[in-house]
Order: structure tokens, then C-alpha cells, then sequence
């Protein structure tokens, strides 16, 4: 029995263009950790750089196991693929629903890790420096207390009063880590969108792996039956 070319050559370019997008996620990652414009804080509460790298390595990995499982017809690696795509849909899987059940605990991870840089006076100038920045982008003042959090409130904790998010006091009141983790839950919808349509596409991928894999194994006992 012949392996079905359409889906060898699907595989193949399926596979093609993950070990290409691994490419370029780990470049930009790489690209983003070396680069001096990153924010220590944000860098601290959302160490999503590290994680970007290493999934950019994970995805160029599967991307030529699958594409060198394909054009060589390789049970091997088309087995080991399958299994790989496979714990990554379970751990997607259950991120997700960690995600929707605990996000209580998610919050109180993110003030955890911010909670290592208080007291701010006791930190080096260049996080002092992000975080007076951070203040000013997001009009928030400090980590976890507010201003209390400042042993002298710096300028970019000041507002104008005019400004709605401005408190009697002349400075805003609410902590960074709050907003922080606003803005993580504005973004949720993208990263379930985004997790989604990879779970898609690793679907299709252990469709279209499995298939070959099992016409591969019925041409090869074809093969030796016909030998014998």
C-alpha cells in the first residue's frame, strides 16, 4: 500500500512553517531579553520572555522532527511528534483551565514576585528609574502600598488635578501591581484566542501525523509480506 503524497507533503509544509515561526519567535525573544529598553519591573511580575524563548526552541524542535518524518517517511519521528504534540495539547489544556479556576492565585503570584522590590529605597537606581517610568504610563505610584511604598514620593507619582485619576493629595493613589495585573486581564482574550488556534493546529498536526504514520507501517508490513 502507497503513503498517501498529499498528506506527506502537507505534513511537510505544515511542519515547515512551525519550525519557521519557532524561528522567528526565538529570534524576536532573544532580540527582546538583550535589548536595554526592557522594564525590570514589568520584566520581574511577567517574565514572559524566558518563556517566549523557550517555546520558539520547543516549536523548531517538533518543526524537524515533523518535517524530517515526513519527507523520510520515519515512523520513529513521526511517533515521537505525535507524542510531543500530544503532552503539549494536554498542558495547554490544563494551563487553561488553571488559568480560569485560579485566578486569584495568579494575582497573588504577580504581587509576590513584585513584593521582592520593596522597600523601593533599597533598590538599585536603573529599578528605581522603571519604575518612575512605569508610573507615569500607567499613572499608578509604587508596588503593592501605593506611595507608601516611597520613603520621599517621586515627581512621577505627582498628577495634575485636572486629571480624573488625580486623588486630593495631588498623586495618584493606586499601586502599579494593580494595574499590572488590569492590564494582564484586558489581555486575556488575545492569549485564549491565541491559545486556541494553536491547539487547532496541534490537533490537525497529530491528525496528519497519526495517518502517515499508520500508512507508512501498513506499506512496510505490505513490503515484507511480499519479500517473504
Amino acid at each position: 500500500m502507497a503513503v498517501n503524497k498529499c498528506i506527506k507533503y502537507l505534513l511537510f509544509f505544515f511542519n515547515l512553517l512551525f519550525w519557521l515561526s519557532g524561528c522567528i519567535i526565538l529570534g524576536v525573544s532573544i532580540y527582546l531579553k538583550v535589548s536595554k529598553d526592557g522594564n525590570l519591573i514589568t520584566n520581574e511580575s511577567l517574565p514572559g520572555i524566558d518563556l517566549m524563548i523557550a517555546i520558539g526552541v520547543i516549536i523548531m524542535v517538533l518543526g524537524f522532527l515533523g518535517c524530517c518524518g515526513a519527507i523520510r517517511e520515519n515512523r520513529c519521528m513521526l511517533l515521537l511528534f505525535f507524542i510531543t504534540l500530544l503532552l503539549i495539547f494536554i498542558l495547554l489544556l490544563a494551563a487553561g483551565i488553571l488559568g480560569a479556576v485560579g485566578e486569584t492565585k495568579v494575582k497573588d503570584w504577580v504581587k509576590q514576585r513584585l513584593e521582592k522590590l520593596t522597600p523601593l529605597s533599597n533598590q538599585p537606581q536603573n529599578v528605581r528609574d522603571d519604575l518612575e517610568k512605569l508610573q507615569r504610563e500607567l499613572k499608578c505610584c509604587g508596588l503593592l502600598k501605593g506611595p507608601a511604598d516611597w520613603e520621599k514620593v517621586p515627581d512621577s507619582c505627582r498628577c495634575n488635578a485636572t486629571d480624573p485619576e488625580c486623588k486630593s493629595a495631588g498623586t495618584y493613589q493606586e499601586p502599579c501591581a494593580d494595574r499590572i495585573i488590569s492590564l494582564m486581564e484586558k489581555h486575556m482574550e488575545v492569549v485564549l484566542g491565541i491559545a486556541f488556534a494553536i491547539a487547532i493546529l496541534l490537533i490537525f498536526g497529530m491528525v496528519f501525523s497519526m495517518i502517515l504514520y499508520c500508512q507508512i507501517g501498513r506499506k512496510e508490513s505490505a513490503t515484507n509480506t511480499a519479500n517473504a
